[in-house]
């Protein structure tokens, strides 16, 4: 089944997940890693840079594109994955998956994980509109979100994923680099995250990849591919374009149960 798109309104975390990230960034801090003209302004489409080895440096503070077919308004945590996919693309949801998806989707999301304070989990943890950085390091790369201060350790130094994985938010990752595109290979997921905002259930057998590209110096394009063979009847699809934030850095943002509960509207 094709999941429905969020029409406005109808569940809202804006002070939550939407306007305390977005504007309590650290202002006025210019990443010196940024192509820049005489007049020091960002160079966005100037050529990616590259790390000493060679590879494309994917380091810097990346917020999402709003999808092809994300609606005007896009505010609240609904976030539809197929807000990133293809107009007519399908999601090959079993019949026991589409039944959760379907209760989740009837409260438009209301209940997802992260009104309690719990992760986003991956892909989820890209859709709002709030920022994450991707350090990139030798046998090593990090992506940290701004939502809860979460992370994920990204291991490029040739371990295979453990044979025997404590489930986990974010999974196990391990990424190697297939020409310039950086390939993540991520296993061993609880199954207590949503792939969207909407409630794609997913199960313990999930194996999620994601193929990163920096286009130019202020984009980057990652194509994701879900196999879970517990809830879906193939491997499907999705891509999420990012810009940079040349000039801007993270900042903690904690959530508070006892605070931030009170901001939520759900039905």
């Amino acid at each position: 089944m094709r999941p429905k798109i969020l029409t406005p309104g109808t569940v809202l975390l804006a002070f939550l997940l939407i306007v305390a990230p977005v504007s309590a960034q650290w202002l006025d801090q210019p990443d010196p890693r940024v192509p820049r003209g005489k007049d020091g302004k960002p160079m966005l489409t100037a050529k990616a840079p590259r790390t000493p080895d060679g590879k494309p440096d994917l380091s810097g503070v990346w917020i999402r594109v709003a999808g092809e077919n994300t609606p005007k308004s896009d505010l609240g945590q609904g976030f539809s994955l197929a807000w990133w996919m293809p107009k007519n693309a399908e999601i090959p949801l079993r019949p026991e998956a589409e039944a959760i998806f379907k209760e989740r989707a009837a409260r438009d999301g209301g209940g997802r994980p992260s009104e309690h304070c719990l992760p986003h989990g991956i892909p989820a943890g890209y859709l709002p509109p709030t920022p994450f950085k991707f350090i990139q390091t030798p046998g090593l790369s990090l992506i940290l979100y701004e939502d809860w201060v979460d992370y994920r350790q990204i291991f490029t130094d040739g371990r295979k994923h453990p044979s025997s994985m404590n489930p986990a938010w974010y999974g196990y990752s391990i990424g190697k680099w297939d020409g310039d595109t950086f390939v993540v290979e991520t296993a061993g997921f609880n199954d207590q995250t949503w792939l969207d905002g909407l409630g794609l259930p997913h199960s313990t057998e999930m194996r999620e990849t994601e193929r990163f590209q920096r286009v130019d110096a202020g984009h980057m394009r990652m194509d994701g591919t879900i196999d879970d063979p517990k809830m879906y009847t193939k491997p499907w699809n999705f891509t999420v374009h990012f810009n940079l934030i040349p000039n801007a850095d993270l900042i903690e943002y904690i959530c508070e149960n006892e605070k931030d509960l009170r901001h939520e509207v759900s039905r």
